[in-house]
């Protein structure tokens, strides 16, 4: 079985190495779909965001998700990389990488582990605010809930 290659680190990571590590002389691959987030300004008044995790039970989790998409999509490979610590407007936070035979697969396969990577992944963030003022810690939102219930 095709195992997930799963990262949670502080500094940053490069899609192009990351693809190229998936895709280098493989012949079966017909899809490579990436993904990418990035931090928000929020309209100017972020800062920065930091992102706090579970070391150990973040990769544990992140893994199990990415296990389940390669099983359910028959993807030949999966990158999940998210990044934790003090994050700034415009940085990248997330990467999700799924390759397949055909497109439709690797598609469905990194907007399920989006989907998933997003509530279920144990990630706390924060944000700090340009005005010095406390920063909130940020909520689950209900329409994350139902992307990733659009799965079941």
């Amino acid at each position: 079985m095709t195992m997930p290659t799963v990262r949670v680190q502080s500094q940053d990571f490069d899609l192009s190495a990351e693809s190229r590590a998936l895709t280098e002389g493989r012949a079966d691959i017909g899809a490579v779909v990436s993904f990418v987030g990035l931090c928000r300004d929020e309209a100017g008044t972020l800062s920065a965001l930091e992102l706090e995790h579970y070391p150990g039970m973040a990769e544990a989790e992140i893994r199990r998700i990415g296990e389940m998409a390669i099983d359910r999509f028959n993807l030949i490979g999966l990158t999940a990389i998210h990044r934790f610590g003090r994050i700034a407007p415009g940085e990248q936070i997330v990467l999700v990488i799924a390759t397949a035979p055909h497109r439709q697969a690797a598609f469905d396969g990194a907007s399920f582990m989006m989907d998933y990577l997003k509530n279920s992944a144990p990630f706390w963030k924060k944000e700090h605010r340009k005005d010095g003022t406390a920063g909130d810690w940020v909520s689950a939102k209900d329409a994350d809930d139902r992307a990733r219930d659009k799965w079941r």
